[in-house]
C-alpha cells in the first residue's frame, strides 16, 4: 500500500515476519508518529513500531480520532479492526494483516502491520476477477457483515495472496453487507469455504474465537456473528445482495 499525505514512507514491514512474531512487535513495541494519512475518513496514523532488534511499519488509529456514525456504537471501530483480524485467523486465510489493540501516542486504539501492495495491480481489472483468494475474501465479508468492501481496501501482493482492510463498520446486528465483490452472489459455496465456516462456527460456540469476540464486541453482536455462520451452512450459498441496504459501497474504490 502506498500513502500520499503528510509524510514519506520510511519503513516496511520486515521480510519473513511472521505473524506470531508480528503480534507481539505490534503489542509491546515502541510506537512512533512518523505521519498522517489525510485521506482517511478516521485519524489515521502511519508510524513505526520497534522491539529489540524487531522493526516495521504500521497503522495506528486511535479511538480518539473516530468519527461519530449513526449506525455503530461511538469508539468502537478500533475493536472491531481488532476482531476482524481475530475472524481472519480462525480461518487460516490469512485476509487481515496483524492487528492489536494498544495504548498509542494518542490513547488507545487499532494497531495493524503495514502492507505493500503490488503498485502494478490494476484494481478495477482485480475487483472483476474470480480469483479463490477474493472469493474466499467474499465469505469472510459475509461472516463479519463487512459495510465497507472497496476495491482500495485490498492489497494485492506479488506473490498473489491479496490482504483486505479497513474493517472499522463490521459486525452489525443488521444486514449491511456492502462490497465489490458479488461475483459469486447466489452460487455454491466451494468445500474449502464450508468446511471453514464449519470449523468458525464450533470455534465461535466452544473455542478461544468466541471467548475472544466477547472481549471485543456485544454479546448481541457475536451472536449474530454466529447466526451468520449457521445461515451460510445451511443455505450452503453465497449471500445475494440485500433489497434494503446499497450493495456496493460508495465510493467503489
Amino acid at each position: 500500500m502506498s500513502a500520499e499525505g503528510e509524510f514519506t514512507l520510511s519503513a516496511t514491514p520486515m521480510a519473513g515476519l511472521d505473524d506470531e512474531t508480528a503480534l507481539r512487535l505490534l503489542r509491546d513495541g515502541h510506537l512512533e508518529v512518523e505521519g498522517r494519512l489525510v485521506e482517511a475518513s478516521n485519524m489515521t496514523l502511519y508510524c513505526s513500531v520497534r522491539l529489540g532488534g524487531l522493526s516495521a511499519a504500521c497503522v495506528y488509529k486511535p479511538v480518539r480520532g473516530e468519527r461519530p456514525l449513526w449506525d455503530f456504537p461511538d469508539g468502537t471501530l478500533a475493536s472491531r479492526e481488532v476482531a476482524a483480524f481475530e475472524v481472519s485467523a480462525a480461518t487460516g486465510w490469512r485476509i487481515v494483516p496483524p492487528t492489536v489493540y494498544r495504548d498509542g501516542p494518542f490513547g488507545p486504539g487499532m494497531c495493524q502491520l503495514w502492507i505493500d501492495a503490488d503498485p502494478d495491480v490494476d484494481l478495477m481489472v482485480l475487483i472483476r476477477s474470480r480469483q479463490p483468494s477474493l472469493r474466499r475474501m467474499a465469505v469472510f465479508d459475509a461472516v463479519v457483515n463487512n459495510a465497507d468492501r472497496k476495491g482500495g481496501h485490498l492489497l494485492p501482493l506479488p506473490d498473489g495472496h491479496i490482504h483486505g482492510v479497513d474493517h472499522g463498520v463490521c459486525f452489525a446486528t443488521e444486514n449491511k453487507l456492502r462490497t465489490v465483490l458479488w461475483q459469486w452472489r447466489g452460487k455454491p459455496l466451494s468445500r474449502e469455504a464450508v468446511n471453514v465456516l464449519a470449523r468458525l462456527e464450533r470455534d465461535l460456540e466452544q473455542g478461544s474465537l468466541g471467548r475472544r469476540l466477547r472481549e471485543l464486541l456485544t454479546p448481541a453482536e457475536v451472536e449474530a456473528t454466529g447466526a451468520r455462520v449457521r445461515k451460510l451452512l445451511d443455505t450452503g450459498l453465497h449471500p445475494l445482495p440485500s433489497q434494503d441496504w446499497p450493495a456496493i459501497p460508495w465510493p467503489p474504490i
